[in-house]
């Protein structure tokens, strides 16, 4: 039996049990972080592309019982899966060699750290519903943590904010998979995603229960993922989270709600989404003009890549109605890339701010002149985030908008005109940042290789350069996975 899975949740869990006792909690996570990844390398190496479905599985049964839930601890990949586990393994090493030097309450700092990458694995790699969602929620608990106790300004308003958000979101997804739950014939009703796929077909939910299930999933799953109108706890909450903890949510945790979706609604409730599909549209659309003019309107660096963030969940939104193979899997390409990208941006604006004691626009510039490397990495990630040629999120956005035109043709059209937006709130950026006079000409600023600071910023570039280079690397894997979910 091969046991990948199985290893990278009993290091994660390692990690959070071992920064309690080690002589140096920081240097702990980054040797059990380092460890994952090659693993997760072996793991992307050994999958099956051709043959798909679950591998690698490792299960045992929790509880069977007469009158109760069926559920199992089970953990493996399949092609949709993996490269969210990939995703998670690299933005997990970055967040944590981001991780400042010196931190008040250290332990406590790197266990909430390190509880949110075992949730987010946990997350992934499960294949029961109820573990499912409650690694998940493993995830968000220490993220509100974080943010309150170690936030930055206004950070207690703002973990407040997303703690009733995402905690009304969950509520009501967990509705959501109790509906849809019982709304599988008694023969086929299963928690566990393996028995779903062998037993349940696409017209098993009644025609009639598939439109108001999928809306509660919608709801649940969206306001995780910050789809209009359920948005603006996100902005916030990443200007006030402490870097490390913006990278993973904004980066890893956020992509749970699209993935929940693509497990879920499109192969078990695809009449519903489609008659709802109207409903989706103007909502991604909300996220994409709305969201994007008020990105625009942004005098704040942090502020700014908060709604960035937010802005560009509607293009991935857009793979996921669009319901064929090159929309769903130009939408795991961007998934995968736009965790990366936000990582990048939320890691190097944090060193930004180190150094500048600011993130408003009036008070930087002059940061290409006065430290080269940190400017080139966030100028990267800016370049990445709106799509240039060669970076990870053109390949994901290319196939999305490809995928969708043939049935969706005039809102992808609008949609195209989100690029343009991207590309103004961006570009601005760039300008104010790196460029134009220093406003305190007279300060000595440390570059990101004398600080020793580099690497986790250049792992996450390498990727995204990786991924926009050979997209085929991960779209290889998908693509049986989402053929099946298809069918």
């Amino acid at each position: 039996m091969n046991s990948i899975p199985l290893l990278l949740m009993v290091f994660s869990a390692i990690a959070c049990v071992g920064v309690m006792v080690a002589p140096s909690p920081r240097r702990f996570s980054l040797l059990m972080a380092l460890v994952n990844v090659p693993l997760v390398l072996v793991l992307l190496g050994q999958y099956d592309a051709a043959a798909g479905g679950y591998q690698q599985v490792v299960s045992w049964r929790v509880m069977d019982l007469p009158h109760f839930f069926p559920i199992h601890l089970a953990f493996g990949v399949d092609g949709v899966s993996l490269p969210l586990v990939l995703l998670t393994s690299v933005v997990a090493l970055a967040a944590v060699g981001a991780s400042p030097q010196q931190v008040r309450r250290e332990r406590e700092f790197f266990l909430c750290l390190n509880l949110i990458v075992c949730g987010a694995y946990g997350a992934f790699l499960s294949l029961d519903l109820f573990f499912l969602y409650v690694f998940h929620e493993v995830a968000l608990i220490p993220t509100f943590l974080m943010i309150g106790i170690w936030g930055g300004h206004d950070r207690k308003a703002a973990a407040n904010q997303m703690t009733l958000y995402l905690a009304a979101g969950s509520m009501v997804l967990l509705a959501g998979l109790l509906a849809f739950f019982f709304a599988l014939p008694e023969g086929v009703r299963s928690l566990d995603l393996r028995e779903l796929a062998g037993g349940v077909s696409s017209g098993t939910v009644a025609r009639g229960d598939q439109g108001w299930i999928f809306l509660l999933l919608l709801a649940g799953f969206g306001a995780l993922v910050s789809l209009w109108p359920l948005h603006s706890w996100a902005p916030r909450g990443y200007a006030a989270a402490p870097a490390p903890a913006a990278m993973l949510h904004a980066g890893v945790l956020k992509k749970f709600g699209l993935y929940g979706l693509l497990r879920l609604a499109v192969p078990y409730l695809p009449e519903g989404m489609q008659a709802m599909s109207q409903v989706l549209l103007v909502l991604l659309l909300a996220n994409i003009f709305y969201i994007g003019w008020v990105t625009i309107a942004q005098k704040d660096l942090t502020l700014m890549l908060g709604y960035s963030s937010v802005m560009h969940m509607g293009f991935l939104f857009l793979g996921l109605v669009s319901l064929n193979l090159t929309g769903l899997t130009g939408l795991v390409l961007l998934m995968v890339a736009h965790g990366l990208s936000a990582a990048l941006l939320f890691g190097t604006a944090s060193e930004i701010r180190e150094r500048a004691g600011s993130t408003l626009f009036k008070d930087l510039g002059g940061l290409a002149t006065r430290t080269p490397v940190l400017a080139f990495l966030f100028i990267f990630g800016g370049l990445a985030s709106i799509g240039v040629p060669g970076l990870g999120n053109f390949a994901g956005e290319v196939l999305v908008f490809f995928g969708a035109w043939k049935q969706y043709t005039p809102w992808v059209m609008l949609a195209l005109w989100g690029l343009v937006i991207s590309a103004v709130y961006m570009l601005r950026a760039i300008r104010a940042t790196c460029y134009g006079e220093p406003q305190e000409p007279s300060a000595a600023w440390l570059d990101l290789p004398a600080a020793g600071r580099a690497w986790p910023y250049a792992l996450l570039a390498l990727a995204l350069l990786v991924v926009g280079v050979f997209p085929g690397i991960l779209s290889g894997a998908a693509r049986t996975t989402l053929e099946a979910l298809l069918k």
